[in-house]
């Protein structure tokens, strides 16, 4: 009986630790250049600016960038204003592509190496 249980534990072990690789996966691989195009293009940057520096009606985006994740699941399902973009709306890849783009936006220099911000 007790090599049952072990082995039925270990069984269902294994399957979370494969379902949760499954979901640690690294992002696809996305296009900067059409993702761009599709940051412009859907209206992204009317919220979250051109340079995903955020807004008024929407978050900073880079600078640390979201991890890929949690970007879709506020893409696919938002927790505030925002419209959701469904897998009707924006394919998976294109998802991509927009978080392709987002990666490519430089970081924000530190305050201290603005001359103007030291005085």
């Amino acid at each position: 009986m007790f090599h049952r249980v072990l082995t039925l534990g270990a069984g269902i072990a294994a399957g979370l630790l494969v379902a949760n690789l499954a979901f640690a996966q690294a992002p696809p691989r996305g296009n900067a250049a059409t993702g761009k195009t599709l940051y412009e293009g859907v209206g992204c940057f009317q919220c979250h600016g051109f340079a995903g520096q955020g807004g008024g009606a929407g978050p900073k985006l880079v600078d640390p960038v979201t991890p890929y994740e949690a970007f879709v699941v506020q893409l696919r399902t938002p927790r505030q204003v925002m419209p959701p973009y469904t897998a009707r709306v924006l394919t998976d890849q294109q998802a991509a592509d927009i978080y392709a783009h987002l990666l490519t936006i430089p970081k924000s220099p530190d305050a201290a190496s603005i001359p103007m911000l030291r005085n």
